[in-house]
């Protein structure tokens, strides 16, 4: 008998035995660690908004009960048992005096589904409820719902809506990819029972990017959308469009008007759409968009700001040159890389927002500022004149400006 094989069989057996024991104290630790780091303000920042260090939410931050088969007579190994891909793009309400975040929780299956993480302070803490939220299906059961945004309507209800993709029915047999999105809508008043309603009818054959305005238009409910003619390309389509129905039940939009539109060679040349609903402000309804250009190394998602006439929704009174947050070091690596994305934001009575924003497919962050600074921002910062001269002659326009206290003697530090 071979006495050290025998050893060593068993001793296999028994770390076989082990594994699971061994595993689970090691993952709960790491997890533990995840969702009670504190979070910190990442740098000096530009003065208009704060970025912060971490992530608030990312594939780690789903609970171990989600990813793994607890049982160690079914999973010995603990192994992964349900993969999770990515967390990102969601949709924020303050609710309870807590901060939710509708993230677009993606399965390594591509799959994906809505789930709610919770926060006491919007800016770390992000635990996810136990259970994804289960939104109920109308019509022809969709592929995949992504993206949803939500909104505090005057009518009393929470909205969310949200995008739906089903397969192309008229796509040749070798295109596996080519796609029908929609808006789906569903409401809630509890953010735990979600009523589904029809999904909106619009004259484009596809809407991705659509949002619920918080308040009724001469009675009406006004949807800002993103006609485009293909699911990837805009074609003849594509800006930021906003139209009325009557009703929210059937919601339907015989006319869209482009608010917003594509203009070339600018960050929102290929696509463009809006994120969350508009804050109503002193000055007008500020808005915040993702743009989207074409670059050698694919395509560039930025996010940008604009302001529309608290009366004509149509009207725009002010829109900033250039993009608001960019992808920044780690933010442009990712499942699809050099994107951020938002559709959530929150404004506190007191003044402070929080907005909510994705990088690459992949994570979500957290950027903070007030309503002021945002304002300030908007108002005071040159418009995209759409030329090289136009540019220079803004920058000139500021750098005289500046000469006087440029050139002015700097007084001295007191002090050590």
């Amino acid at each position: 008998m071979n006495t050290d094989l025998t050893l060593y069989n068993i001793n296999k057996m028994d770390n076989m035995k082990n594994t699971f024991n061994r595993r689970l104290p090691q993952l709960k630790a790491q997890y533990t660690a995840l969702i009670t780091r504190p979070n910190e303000i990442n740098g000096v920042g530009n003065g208009i908004f704060d970025r912060w260090k971490y992530p608030v939410l990312t594939a780690a931050h789903t609970p171990l009960f989600w990813r793994y088969d607890l049982n160690e007579k079914t999973n010995p190994f603990l192994m992964e048992r349900f993969g999770i891909n990515g967390v990102f793009n969601a949709g924020a309400i303050k609710w309870n005096n807590s901060y939710l975040l509708i993230t677009r929780v993606e399965g390594s299956d591509r799959k994906s589904f809505f789930a709610i993480a919770e926060s006491p302070n919007g800016i770390d803490q992000f635990k996810f409820w136990d259970s994804p939220l289960h939104m109920p299906v109308s019509g022809e059961p969709e592929t995949n719902i992504y993206d949803i945004r939500l909104t505090r309507h005057e009518d009393g209800y929470i909205y969310g809506v949200f995008c739906t993709e089903r397969k192309d029915p008229s796509a040749p047999p070798a295109d596996q990819s080519s796609a029908i999105a929609q808006c789906g809508i569903a409401r809630t008043r509890n953010m735990v029972d979600w009523e589904r309603l029809a999904d909106l009818q619009t004259p484009s054959p596809q809407q991705r990017n659509v949002v619920l305005h918080p308040e009724l238009v001469g009675g009406k409910y006004a949807f800002y959308t993103r006609p485009q003619d293909g699911f990837i390309n805009a074609g003849n389509g594509g800006g930021i469009g906003l139209g009325l129905s009557a009703s929210i039940t059937n919601a339907v939009v015989e006319k869209e008007t482009i608010i917003d539109p594509r203009i070339y060679h600018t960050i929102n040349e290929a696509k463009n759409g809006l994120g969350p609903a508009p804050l109503r402000t002193r000055l007008g309804w500020l808005h915040l968009a993702h743009g989207v250009r074409n670059t050698a190394a694919g395509l560039r998602y930025t996010l940008y700001l604009f302001m529309t006439d608290l009366h004509d929704l149509t009207r725009v009174i002010y829109r900033p040159g250039g993009y608001f947050i960019a992808p920044k070091g780690e933010e442009r690596v990712g499942d699809v890389s050099n994107v951020v994305f938002s559709n959530g934001w929150i404004a506190d009575e007191d003044g402070a927002v929080f907005i909510y924003y994705a990088s690459s497919d992949t994570r979500m962050h957290v950027a903070t500022t007030t309503v002021e600074k945002l304002l300030d921002y908007v108002v005071n910062t040159p418009a995209d004149e759409y030329h090289s001269a136009g540019s220079a002659r803004t920058l000139q326009r500021i750098i005289d400006n500046n000469k006087a206290y440029i050139d002015a003697p700097r007084p001295e530090i007191l002090g050590n």
